[in-house]
């Protein structure tokens, strides 16, 4: 498997069979029954791995240590996610870590908000002919989404009034993505055919 540097996690051949099995059941024990004997192990056991994992992908060791540190965290939080018939415990924790790692890269390269920036400043208060015509605009545009097919109209008011992206609203209506991509492609065509030539 990849990684966010390109660098592969510390292969999990070193195991025999039979010690994969062993953590593989500590980590059932964990996620079956909170067991604090299997997670000491495990944290022992894959703690300074994970943390040098963290390390080999480019973290320093503080962060290495405080993400390694979460990865544990994780183990005793969502053990039930781990299935040992689609990956072994060390590829689930390795790939736990890489993750993390992502989300941390992330979090740093966002850029600092400037609040000075015009985009982020309040704007003007509108002029009185403006909010007439923001007004006749809304009933227009209101009007048009009256006459539009009832999966286009739900479509569009789960993507602006409820704030869905595309993805959120085929996980949420069982739509395949592109359908609804296509779909909503095709409700702002009408709209537009509609607003720029009213009855």
């Amino acid at each position: 498997m990849g990684s966010a540097t390109g660098k592969a996690p510390p292969s999990p051949g070193a195991l025999t069979e039979g010690e994969r099995d062993r953590f593989a059941d500590l980590m059932e024990a964990v996620a079956l029954h909170k067991d604090k004997a299997a997670y000491g192990e495990l944290f022992a056991y894959y703690g300074p791995r994970v943390k040098a994992y963290l390390m080999r992908l480019g973290a320093d060791n503080a962060l290495a240590e405080e993400l390694a540190q979460d990865v544990m965290v994780t183990v005793w939080r969502k053990a039930d996610l781990f299935d040992r018939t689609q990956a072994s415990v060390s590829t689930w924790l390795f790939r736990v870590a890489r993750n993390k790692r992502i989300d941390a890269i992330r979090r740093t390269t966002k850029p600092e908000l400037d609040p000075n920036d015009p985009l982020l400043l309040p704007s003007a208060p509108p002029a009185a002919d403006s909010l007439i015509t923001g007004a006749e605009r809304d009933h227009l545009v209101r009007a048009a989404i009256v006459d539009l097919p009832e999966e286009q109209r739900q479509l569009l008011h789960q993507a602006f009034y409820d704030g869905l992206s595309h993805r959120e609203i085929a996980e949420q209506t069982g739509t395949p993505l592109g359908t609804v991509k296509s779909r909503l492609r095709l409700a702002f065509l009408k709209l537009r055919s509609k607003l720029d030539s009213p009855d």
